[in-house]
């Protein structure tokens, strides 16, 4: 690590513990301005033995734990390279000092994240969409006359909605809860995709292939020369990779967000993960305009409607047109080929 690099961290590890509680709120807005500090925090997190990791590790704690939404939205850019590293700790003979600062945050992020203000456990709701009502993705006179039966005049305008919870709290990652946890801290990144920079949004992408491909044929195809042991993985698990990735896609990771996407389809098939299949190839078909991301429903607001008729586009129509030719260009390369390849 760069001595440069190094002490950007360490002014920044100092300067936070003298704030007092009434400035928090414009360090907060402040951080943005720190264009050194984020590639600088992502050094530490990759390098197997920096000293720095154990304090920045406690500070980035410290930021989610004061409750400040900027601070909360600074910890999360960096969640993909967190689990990386957890998850590469095994197989790369990291020692294990550094390993548990990592963990020691990701539990204390989700430990938080599964509570109220009041310390009670939340239960959290989402809302399908209705498809009687019109949304960016349909209109109802495309889907064809619906019968008007009893029951269909009955659920005619109802939502439903899906509850979440309450989770468990979690002192130690074990080989039983190491997904459930890591999957509930995607959906708390997912939860914040729009405020996410582009080094979070590739770091996503990079986590989603390496996780996949490693200890596979088509590791040889990415030239990853990483690990080469496989890892576990969950159904849930990949649904959350490809619900940032398809964000990435919309968002100017085109390169990057096509390999990831094609990466956890050809695990989902090697697992047979219905539902990461059914969700991946949603993605694959439907056009890029169509990007919903989930925008003020972080923490407290996650209680909210997490799918709603009113879906916010992010791209403007020039820059969408040149993504989704592209986009499409490559998948229909691909689906030219076999379904399913070893590769």
């Amino acid at each position: 690590m760069l001595a440069m690099d190094q002490g950007v961290v360490e002014e920044w590890l100092s300067e936070f513990k003298t704030l007092p509680d009434s400035a928090v709120s414009s360090y907060a807005a402040s951080l943005k301005d720190k264009g050194s500090l984020i590639p600088a925090i992502y050094k530490v997190i990759r390098e197997n033995y920096s000293d720095l990791l154990e304090p920045v590790c406690h500070q980035l704690f410290e930021f989610y734990r004061s409750g400040e939404p900027r601070l909360q939205r600074f910890v999360l850019q960096f969640l993909p390279e967190l689990l990386w590293s957890l998850l590469l700790a095994p197989s790369a003979a990291r020692d294990p000092h550094t390993s548990g600062c990592i963990e020691a945050l990701l539990l204390g992020i989700y430990n938080l994240e599964i509570v109220d203000k009041d310390g009670q456990s939340k239960v959290l709701s989402f809302t399908v969409p209705s498809l009687s009502k019109p949304s960016v993705y349909h209109e109802p006179s495309t889907i064809g006359s619906l019968a008007l039966t009893e029951g269909a005049l009955a659920n005619h305008g109802l939502s439903r909605v899906v509850y979440s919870g309450p989770h468990l709290q979690r002192e130690t990652f074990t080989a039983q809860n190491r997904f459930e946890v890591l999957t509930f801290l995607l959906l708390c990144y997912n939860a914040a995709l729009s405020y996410m920079t582009s080094s979070s949004l590739q770091s996503l992408c990079q986590l989603s292939s390496r996780v996949c491909i490693c200890g596979y044929p088509r590791q040889q195809l990415r030239r990853y020369k990483g690990i080469s042991s496989r890892l576990t993985v969950t159904s849930e698990f990949l649904v959350q990779l490809i619900t940032g990735i398809h964000y990435a896609l919309c968002n100017g990771e085109v390169d990057l967000g096509t390999k990831a996407l094609d990466d956890v389809l050809y695990r989902a098939q090697l697992e047979l993960f219905p539902e990461a299949l059914l969700v991946g190839d949603t993605n694959i078909h439907q056009p890029l305009p169509c990007c919903m991301f989930l925008q003020n429903i972080h923490s407290v607001g996650l209680s909210s409607c997490a799918l709603t008729n009113g879906i916010n586009l992010v791209s403007t129509p020039e820059r969408v047109e040149t993504q989704n030719d592209t986009y499409k260009n490559r998948i229909n390369t691909k689906h030219a080929k076999k379904a399913f390849s070893p590769h």
